[in-house]
């Protein structure tokens, strides 16, 4: 992973955002010595947002699941018939 200071970035940033949608590779900005944030492309950036959209869904049935809100598959295919025709 590239670091470039912040700076460094408002003086090249045509330079750092050609480099980063080359190498798609996260650059870290950093500003008074201390990481500061990420640069990302957005093709990075949107798979990194549907991964997460999809792990919260996830999370979200595990904690149904831990609640006791489940259904048999009997019941689920008789919920779902209604949509499904």
């Amino acid at each position: 992973m590239k670091t470039e200071l912040a700076t460094t970035l408002k003086r090249e940033t045509n330079r750092i955002l050609t480099e980063l949608a080359d190498a798609r590779d996260p650059v870290l900005i950093t500003q008074h010595g201390l990481p500061a944030a990420y640069l990302v492309d957005v093709g990075t950036f949107e798979a990194i947002q549907q991964k997460l959209e999809v792990l919260e869904i996830i999370a979200r049935g595990e904690k149904a699941v831990d609640e006791g809100r489940v259904v048999t598959h009997k019941a689920a295919e008789q919920r779902m018939a209604r949509w499904l025709k």
